[in-house]
């Protein structure tokens, strides 16, 4: 075994018993890492743990000793204040984190990004669209097969944007992006839209995208990440981090310090449901918005 990688083992090792002595939930169960989460939240999160930040959630619990726990609670309006701020008549927090938030969620107190990802384009193989490699590539089409193709994506989607950018909007198919019923999963309408050819290619969240691409079975899918241009104001890609109590640093310490230890096993969780991933994961705008965060 070559020197840097034994000291890398030695280091993993040291950072793991470190890690042991964990930061307790307030009040309550402290032998238990508490999660808030939305039940029917694929691919990120449900009742059967089949996520990928349910899997996460895991790896955590098991480095840390303790048992995994959740509260569920629909990902909707108010989802902060009905879980990470919500006690029970005991006075004791209902759970201590939620596995994923935006970065410098103003909400929560953030750790830094676990992974980053895109919003991206996807169509289904075999439907005329198999030569259009890249999002690029559409905007290279002669403009009468460009002018045809139909865009489904909810009315906060940055891809919007992008259309209006590249005079599109008017070839929009718009969805709700949230609707009163939990049990209808994010993107699940564009989604089935795209696979019974009622719109050309949908504009998805990466995770969502991915899990398409991972549970259809039948049809193979096509995901093309649409790259940000922030000197325009578009951006499309974002960084996931993950969310605690106010003021609780010392628990949001020691999830930083988890998520540095499991780089490697999160991006393996990741690559197992499709995730678009973009590189780096922290850019200078997040450690200068962390560094204000902690300075408040």
């Amino acid at each position: 075994m070559r020197l840097d990688s034994i000291v890398k083992s030695i280091l993993s090792g040291l950072v793991l018993v470190l890690l042991a002595a964990p930061v307790y939930a307030e009040g309550g169960d402290d032998r238990a890492f508490k999660v808030c989460a939305d039940g029917n939240y694929m691919p990120m999160s449900n009742r059967k743990l089949e996520g990928f930040e349910n899997k996460v959630a895991q790896l955590f619990a098991d480095q840390l000793g303790m048992e995994l726990k959740y509260y569920w609670f629909p990902q909707r309006l108010g989802f902060i204040r009905n879980t990470l701020r919500k006690k029970d008549d005991a006075g004791n927090s209902l759970c201590d984190v939620v596995i994923g938030v935006p970065a410098g969620y103003e909400l929560v107190k953030p750790t830094k990004p676990w992974y980053r990802s895109t919003y991206a384009l996807v169509y289904v193989k075999g439907q005329g669209f198999d030569d259009i490699g890249s999002a690029a590539d559409i905007l290279a089409l002669n403009p009468e097969r460009r002018g045809k193709i139909r865009f489904g994506m909810h009315e906060r989607n940055p891809g919007v944007r992008w259309l209006a950018d590249n005079n599109m909007l008017d070839q929009l198919v718009p969805y709700v992006a949230q609707l009163g019923d939990p049990n209808v999963r994010p993107g699940e309408q564009e989604s089935e839209d795209l696979l019974n050819g009622k719109i050309d290619m949908a504009v998805l969240w990466g995770p969502l995208a991915g899990e398409l691409k991972r549970i259809t079975k039948d049809k193979e899918i096509a995901i093309l990440p649409i790259e940000s241009d922030r000197q325009k104001g578009l951006v499309m890609d974002y960084a996931i981090a993950m969310g605690v109590h106010f003021p609780n640093g010392e628990m949001a310490d020691q999830l930083n310090q988890l998520i540095e230890a499991n780089r490697d096993q999160i991006k393996s969780i990741l690559a197992q449901y499709n995730v678009p991933l973009i590189e780096p994961i922290e850019t200078q705008a997040d450690k200068e918005k962390a560094d204000d965060d902690d300075d408040d």
